[in-house]
């Protein structure tokens, strides 16, 4: 389960705290999938990284089946999001010098025992289910905005993590290929019955999730 429990976020300023979120609150089981709307500046992408363990909250917990990251020293911190989480963000953030499967391989690269075999075996086969299998071996320059994407939604299931994390997975794409990524990310949510959370600016996006959150005044309610 994900459970956030009365979490804020405040940074400070010259002209004294500025609030992000206040009190927000959520709970997912896995195979839930939830999409999270609201204006730009809302808070939406701070409260996916709170999730993820890469931004403490103010105040407030977060914890990932019981645990929570915030507790962990550095690098058990590391270890958890790399063993638990896969995140996919909208410009896909891919390695513009390593291949395809290269790209998806990185997660492994720093886990204990990665590396292996049986990672790259992992890696192709997950490739193949994104209609990525005969681009292996090209780099990111030479595919297109939704062929990255597709590698990207790839690299953040090798290591099957329990939470996958979207951060405006279909903003930079046209509404076809955007369609097709959104379909993507469905079915493979469910065929790995992960828990998914998906900010985005999209009410079509949206609208495919069981689970909707609306974001505004730094509070999260149900939509």
């Amino acid at each position: 389960m994900l459970k956030a429990e009365n979490v804020s976020k405040t940074y400070p300023t010259p002209r004294g705290d500025l609030r992000i979120l206040e009190g927000v609150s959520l709970s997912l089981d896995h195979g839930q999938a939830a999409a999270i709307m609201g204006p730009s500046g809302s808070g939406k992408s701070t409260l996916l990284y709170i999730l993820g363990a890469l931004d403490p909250p103010t105040s407030g917990t977060v914890t990932l089946q019981g645990t929570n990251p915030y507790t962990l020293n550095e690098r058990e911190q590391a270890a958890f999001r790399n063993d638990r989480i896969g995140f996919v963000f909208q410009d896909h953030s891919l390695l513009p010098q390593c291949s395809v499967l290269e790209n998806v391989l990185t997660p492994t690269l720093v886990a204990a025992g990665g590396g292996a075999g049986d990672d790259e075996a992992r890696a192709r086969e997950i490739l193949a289910n994104v209609g990525l299998g005969n681009r292996l071996d090209h780099r990111p320059g030479e595919l297109s905005g939704g062929e990255k994407q597709r590698a990207a939604i790839a690299r953040a299931l090798i290591r099957n993590p329990m939470l996958v994390l979207c951060d405006e997975p279909t903003g930079n794409l046209d509404t076809s290929i955007a369609d097709s990524v959104a379909d993507l990310l469905l079915d493979l949510h469910k065929a790995h019955n992960t828990i998914l959370v998906v900010v985005t600016h999209s009410p079509s996006l949206a609208d495919r999730f069981p689970i909707r959150y609306r974001m505004a005044n730094h509070r999260l309610t149900e939509a």
